[in-house]
């Protein structure tokens, strides 16, 4: 008999003791046999008889129940009882559950069967309602809220460039950090026995290039211990006037069982950097003079709005004579947000008519002084933070909005409803029944819908599907916001996406420029027979075809009366193309002006006729009647329902389906809507096997690799690597064939070439640290058009690889967030976005965020067991793969827990 469990709420737990039962109802005769309990592999649709390999001895009993009053004395039914025997070193129930707990395997399937199968008087029947029963300890997480409190006042901050660090001008600053457990509790769970640990470094050369080297060290609480979620605080012993320090702090959980003891610990926290400055300028005040108020209390009121301006004083504190300077930004922004002012004389105060929250909700604005010196790196020292935290009032909504939700295929259905809330509704209609309608390749998921026009390829070419509101739904002359998701599918002409026309031409076009083969927002400088269309261009030339793009255009007229000033500008996946495009600039004769028109979806139109039809789906169209900030539109880009950014399978790969013997790891055939379908809906086709690989398996098909020229491959990219994108694999490393490898040797489960170079993309991989030592790894490297690397992200795993991850199958994630915060790494280089790794359903935690500093897509062979890395091809994986699948949207942690490591109980 097979048990398989889910991990369930046991994930996260660290395991002390664990013991299965199941409850014998039959046994042949009497006399008590040999009974085992083994892992093996898992179970599935695909499992064949004799069933899958074993890998461990969990333990035995030596037992007989089940045939009552047949047995004198009596055999009732009972309970059997496998926990490990401390004289038995071959019995492994307890290390092999603590494995699982931690996420190192995503199903654990035990084995009840006789010792000797051969003897018939050793059968026997069980149950199928054994349980495992668990005593376990919480495992520690790794803390929030970490910081430094660098003056007299009481709010702590964190800086993560040690080239811009946080100056502290007291010599014994406290630090803080919030202890945690590493899955969230719930409501009536224990909450850990748990102690915040601070480590703190001082440079040699009190510059970033000098060497570490620890210098204090405190636990809080002193003694005993505080459950999740406590915000411990520490002050350090007094530190060197002019110093650069770090600090880092961890969460210690402690356990008590059986007679005995012991303590965990997390992975460190990202590592703050401070300088201690006693003659650096202090905290600033600041003062509003509307129409934001401060908060001081949590139920304040709120003012104004997202790219609504705000007038704020800054003065010096009343200890310092020198402020020459100071620099705020919103604590929610990106560093790159920061503006610097110098004061008009020395010491004198500083007031701003522009600082302009970009998001809605409780906001924190943060001013420091300087004094303009340097300090000992050479940079300009600045002073302690001072906050202002005031109340945003909300943003307006959308004023058009379309989610395609009611296009269901075959239907019939030609209006798309406009489900926004604010002004008038504009439905839009569709025209042209042949190359128009639903699509179930959504952005939203499975169960959502799209725009489909003129891809169908069993239609003639000319295709002019498209659709359109009945009136404008934007009004051009003031600031507005266009935003889609595309998935274009082909480049062979112009392409628009949205379009509102006037009585000549388009007074704006989002689209795809077939000239500059990059993705354009314009404007018409008037609405005339030959018009000037003033360009807003993507940073990027040719963008991949059939995957999902973002892209937002921005008209801003700068709420005044003057078109002088008025901008355009493109985002794509939520990122702004180059600066603002000033509009009288580009063309004297520009003025804004008013479409007439409906909102055109997928075609443009000058005088009356529809031109540069749009190939492919579009999918959450919004419109917006102001200029969006660009916090805002990276919003937009996260297509958040209820608080959790939307995901949409859009490659998936499955060995365990694909024919035995077969030259193809086919896709799956999962369909919402046509469950008997055989084809995936995006039709990326199988991977193709080469020499080495073989779809095979003792009980289930698998793609077998042998480590040194078997992978599969397939035309990539899938989805638009300068967005939001998850990908994982479900591997099973041959333990056998790793150990042969070389040290620093990388077997690479799944990989996207670069354009140029010997390099990926992206890649997830195994990598031989040394002999014994194993390690998952998920990376981005971006390389320049000669395939020189100019950029890297690195998230490793934050422990080697155990015994029981190696010849059994193990989830591993990587999950690349664009819009994630950018903090800076020791270099002080701000990122394009950051890339996570996960084994199982955990995070890995690493001293550093991974990320990338520049946006790099990806193209050509995308591939299974193999690929290019650090500047060599090959790379071939020494083991197997059950699925390979890849995601437009960055997961959540909760997420990739319920999508990938546990999607049914």
């Amino acid at each position: 008999m097979y048990f398989e469990f889910g991990p369930g709420a046991l994930a996260g737990k660290h395991v002390l003791d664990a013991t299965f039962r199941a409850y014998e109802t039959w046994s042949f005769n009497c006399s008590p046999y040999w009974v085992d309990l083994e892992r093996t592999d898992n179970i599935s649709e695909g499992t064949r008889w004799p069933g899958p390999k074993s890998l461990d001895q969990m333990g035995d009993r030596y037992v007989s129940a089940g045939r009552g009053d047949l047995c004198s004395p009596e055999q009732p039914d009972s309970w059997i009882e496998f926990n490990d025997n401390p004289q038995e070193p071959d019995e492994n129930l307890t290390s092999t559950v603590r494995a699982f707990a931690d996420g190192k395997f995503p199903r654990l399937t035990l084995m009840l069967r006789a010792k000797d199968e051969t003897e018939p008087r050793a059968w026997k029947r069980f149950d199928n309602n054994a349980e495992l029963k668990v005593w376990y300890v919480h495992t520690p997480g790794v803390p929030t809220s970490v910081g430094a409190i660098p003056g007299t006042g009481a709010t702590a901050a964190c800086k993560t460039s040690a080239s811009d660090p946080l100056t502290a001008t007291v010599d014994t600053p406290t630090v803080q950090a919030r202890v945690q457990t590493k899955v969230e509790q719930h409501q009536g769970d224990e909450e850990g026995s748990l102690q915040a640990e601070f480590v703190m470094q001082r440079s040699s050369t009190d510059t970033p290039s000098g060497s570490w080297s620890q210098v204090w060290t405190d636990y809080k609480p002193d003694s005993g211990w505080v459950p999740d979620d406590t915000l411990e605080k520490a002050t350090t012993s007094k530190r060197a006037d002019g110093g650069l320090y770090r600090f880092h702090a961890r969460t210690q959980s402690h356990w008590s069982y059986d007679g005995k003891s012991g303590d965990l610990f997390s992975p460190y926290s990202s590592w703050c950097y401070l300088r201690i400055d006693s003659t650096a300028p202090k905290e600033p005040s600041i003062t509003s003079a509307g129409p934001y108020t401060a908060c001081l209390t949590d139920d304040c009121v709120p003012n104004g709005g997202p790219g609504v301006a705000g007038t704020f004083t800054f003065s010096p504190n009343a200890a310092d004579k020198d402020v020459k300077a100071y620099r705020w930004r919103f604590m929610t922004s990106d560093a790159s947000a920061t503006k610097t002012v110098n004061a008009a004389t020395t010491n004198a105060p500083v007031t701003r008519t522009d600082i302009k929250p970009s998001l809605s909700g409780l906001q924190t604005l943060s001013v420091e002084a300087s004094d303009l010196k340097l300090d000992k790196s050479g940079n300009v020292r600045w002073g302690p933070p001072a906050y202002f935290s005031m109340k945003v009032d909300l943003a307006p909504e959308a004023s058009g909005r379309w989610h395609f939700g009611e296009l269901k295929p075959g239907s019939g259905t030609m209006t798309a409803a406009d489900t926004a809330t604010v002004g008038s509704r504009h439905n839009a209609t569709l025209v042209g029944e042949a190359g128009t309608g639903g699509s179930t390749r959504a952005r939203r998921g499975a169960g959502d819908y799209s725009l489909r026009l003129n891809d169908d390829t069993s239609i003639p070419a000319e295709q002019t599907g498209h659709a359109a509101t009945a009136t404008p739904a934007v009004n051009t002359q003031g600031s507005f916001t266009v935003s889609a998701w595309v998935y274009l599918t082909d480049a062979s002409v112009n392409r628009v996406v949205l379009s509102e026309p006037g009585s000549n031409t388009s007074a704006f076009a989002l689209y795809y420029s077939a000239t500059y083969k990059k993705w354009v927002f314009n404007r018409a400088d008037k609405d005339k027979s030959s018009p000037v269309f003033i360009r807003s261009l993507a940073d990027a030339s040719n963008p991949p075809l059939k995957v999902w793009t973002h892209l937002t255009g921005v008209f801003a007229t700068n709420k005044d009366s003057t078109a002088s000033d008025d901008t355009i500008q493109l985002f794509v996946n939520g990122q702004p193309q180059g600066d603002p495009v000033v509009l009288s600039d580009a063309a004297a004769s520009y003025e804004p002006w008013t479409a007439t028109g409906g909102l055109q979806f997928g075609r443009s139109v000058s005088a009356g006729t529809g031109a540069e039809h749009f190939f492919g789906l579009l999918d959450e169209v919004a419109v917006f009647q102001d200029a969006r900030q660009p916090s805002q539109v990276r919003q937009e880009f996260r297509l958040e329902q209820d608080g959790v950014p939307a995901n949409e399978l859009v490659a998936h790969w499955d060995a365990t389906i694909s024919p035995p013997s077969g030259s193809r790891m086919i896709e799956s055939p999962e369909d919402p809507d046509n469950p008997a379908s055989t084809s995936f809906p995006y039709q990326r086709g199988g991977l193709t096997l080469h020499a080495g690989a073989t779809l095979a398996g003792e009980d289930a098909t698998a793609l077998v690799m042998n480590g040194t020229s078997g992978y599969a491959s397939a035309a990539g990219p899938v989805i638009d690597e300068t967005g939001a994108f998850t990908v994982s694999a479900r591997v099973r490393l041959n333990k056998a064939l790793l150990e042969s490898k070389p040290d620093g040797y990388r077997g690479l489960v799944a990989a996207q070439a670069t354009p140029a170079g010997k390099e990926s993309s992206w890649a997830l991989w195994i990598e031989k640290i040394t002999s014994g030592v194993y390690q998952w790894k998920f990376g981005r490297t971006a390389v320049d058009s000669t395939g020189k690397v100019v950029a890297t992200a690195l998230a490793p795993a934050e422990e080697p690889v155990g015994d029981k991850e190696f010849d059994t199958w193990v989830d591993v994630t990587g999950v690349f967030d664009a819009t994630a915060d950018f903090a800076g790494k020791s270099d002080g280089a701000q990122h394009f976005g950051v890339a996570k790794l996960y084994v199982g359903p955990f995070a890995q935690v690493g001293e550093e965020d991974a990320g990338l500093a520049t946006a790099q897509q990806g193209s050509g062979t995308l591939s299974a067991g193999s690929g290019q890395a650090a500047g060599a091809t090959g790379n071939y994986l020494p083991g197997d793969l059950a699925k390979l699948r890849v995601w437009t949207g960055a997961m959540t942690a909760d997420q990739v827990n319920s999508q990938i490591a546990q999607p049914s109980t």
